[in-house]
């Protein structure tokens, strides 16, 4: 086991779940709320997690009821039971979605609601005043990189939107990377969290602006999971990749501080709308997304950025000198099959999936500006 700082303290390897219970008990808490959903219940991680907890000391209630795009109620309810039992921090046991409605129910445990007096595009962190509970991250898929983020993605649920809930005091103060807890994800999920991780890490490295400290996480991050990501798909039982894999997705999440980009405004509405996982919908857009830049005027900078994440994968087979077209070919080698059409979408939707994504703020950091009319061509491609 290892510890790195940036600035929350980051447990990584075998071994951190037991340090992690070590820590958690010299934080002096008598009673966390453990945040996450009902598989993780089903196949007996909680249960591991709870046991630990507990004889270290630490009494623990259990939130369960996270949906797999967390939405408004789950922070409500969550909220609840965290006043009901008098608890005092917060454990959020899962992927993104228990981490980001942790964050929602650190909230409104602590402030009045509706949540989306929060909405950061909105400058609702400035409603954020009261202390919120500690929060302790266990990531049990290697994607979302929450562990070591400032914010949660919420669906309002009078919008339909998915919103960012985002205040500095939100950022865990400790992150468990224990591997062993993502060895039973299947080949679907391991890929499309870990696609997720990689696009946290490109699209903060064309992001514009100057952030070499951001740019070289993101690079070293696309790294790892381009040579760890295929060898997790194949094999769930390995613990090393397991573990690269972990750290790259905090290590996105890390950059991406930099900025996003138009994939991922594209992909909230995709799941917001049609219930998409998060990194699925990003795989199925990227490549369209790449295209749309490679076929814009870029500068200097902006075509040597697009080559050096080609470059990575130039020992690959799929190797292409179009990185839309290597990315496509990887995604594919990790079982993603492209066309939303596919998917439940149809070419009606196009339209309020590209008025969500123009409405959705991360495309303002993207690498060119862009349009609603831009959108509407990425996603009518990506059909």
């Amino acid at each position: 086991m290892k510890q790195f700082n940036f600035p929350t303290v980051i447990l990584y390897g075998e071994g951190s779940l037991e340090e992690a219970a070590e820590r958690i008990k010299k934080f002096g808490f008598k009673k966390s709320l453990i945040v996450t959903d009902k598989t993780l219940v089903k196949v007996g991680i909680i249960e591991r997690v709870q046991k630990l907890l507990e004889n270290h000391g630490v009494d623990c209630e259990v939130y369960d009821g996270t949906h797999p795009n967390p939405i408004e109620s789950d922070c409500i309810e969550g909220a609840h039971l965290y006043k009901k039992h008098g608890c005092d921090s917060v454990i959020a046991v899962g992927g993104g979605s228990p981490m980001d409605a942790a964050k929602g129910i650190m909230v409104l445990a602590t402030h009045e609601g509706p949540l989306a007096k929060y909405d950061d595009a909105k400058s609702g962190d400035q409603y954020i005043t009261n202390k919120l509970p500690p929060l302790i991250a266990i990531p049990t898929t290697a994607g979302t990189g929450s562990e070591v983020g400032r914010s949660g993605v919420i669906i309002i649920e009078a919008t339909g939107d998915k919103t960012i809930i985002f205040h500095p005091t939100m950022m865990p103060i400790l992150a468990v990377l224990e591997p062993t807890l993502t060895v039973g994800l299947n080949p679907f999920i391991t890929a499309a969290t870990g696609i997720d991780a990689f696009i946290h890490s490109m699209e903060a490295y064309f992001a514009p602006g100057f952030h070499p400290m951001a740019d070289g996480i993101a690079m070293e991050g696309m790294t790892l999971v381009k040579n760890n990501l295929k060898a997790v798909c194949e094999d769930g039982n390995n613990l090393d990749a397991r573990s690269k894999m972990l750290l790259a997705a905090s290590m996105g999440a890390t950059a991406f501080q930099k900025g996003l980009g138009m994939i991922h405004s594209i992909a909230h509405p995709l799941s917001s709308v049609g219930g998409l996982h998060h990194g699925f919908a990003n795989a199925l857009v990227t490549p369209f997304c790449i295209e749309f830049l490679e076929q814009t005027k870029l500068n200097a900078d902006q075509k040597s950025r697009l080559e050096l994440v080609n470059a990575l994968f130039s020992d690959q087979s799929f190797h292409n000198k179009s990185l839309s077209i290597t990315l496509k070919s990887y995604f594919e080698s990790l079982g993603i099959d492209f066309g939303l059409s596919k998917h439940g979408f149809k070419t009606d939707q196009i339209e309020l999936l590209s008025k969500k994504a123009f409405a959705d703020v991360c495309h303002q950091t993207n690498m060119i500006p862009v349009n609603t009319e831009d959108f509407k061509n990425v996603i009518e491609k990506a059909m």
